[in-house]
């Protein structure tokens, strides 16, 4: 490959590391900038991560929808484990739940265990590829129901990913 092919297919992961690397020191200066860029050149040089496959073609109108969708569910979960956290009463059931997945892309799957743990209220306990099952950990579930309606919101994500990557569920 090319310096300037090299470049330009890793102009992302640097810019993210130079971003991260300012941020982290909590203020912009030259200094730091050109820092950054040394770093984030000796990582992507001597850390060099392996190419990820499975066919993604990112759909920009489903991703904003997507991310529309996990910023109010954000939101919302957020509110609901600090009322169960600050409400009185009985302490909050929780339940272990296991999910057959649809797809079997490393991507994606990378994908939908970030999305549920980041949002509050549910932990990724496991992932197992080969079996493409998920088990989570669920807070503040009501009733048997309640964690069916819950496995299927995990399974609506998984659709949310796969149209955003361009694939049908």
């Amino acid at each position: 490959m090319s310096r300037s092919r090299w470049l330009v297919v890793h102009l992302p992961v640097l810019a993210w590391l130079v971003l991260v690397w300012v941020l982290l020191w909590g203020t912009w200066s030259w200094a730091n900038l050109l820092s950054g860029v040394g770093v984030a050149l000796l990582v992507t040089v001597l850390l060099p991560l392996p190419p990820v496959g499975g066919g993604v073609r990112l759909r920009p109108l489903a991703l904003v929808a997507y991310l529309g969708w996990f910023l109010t569910d954000l939101c919302v979960s957020g509110a609901q484990v600090a009322w169960q956290a600050l409400r009185p009463g009985p302490p909050v059931r929780s339940a272990v739940v296991s999910v057959q997945l649809r797809t079997d892309s490393d991507l994606l799957l990378t994908m939908l265990a970030q999305t549920l743990s980041l949002v509050p209220g549910s932990l990724v306990l496991d992932l197992d590829r080969e079996r493409r099952r998920i088990a989570l950990h669920l807070l503040g579930v009501r009733d048997v129901a309640d964690v069916e309606r819950r496995k299927a919101g995990v399974l609506t994500t998984e659709e949310r990913l796969l149209r955003v990557a361009g694939r049908t569920p």
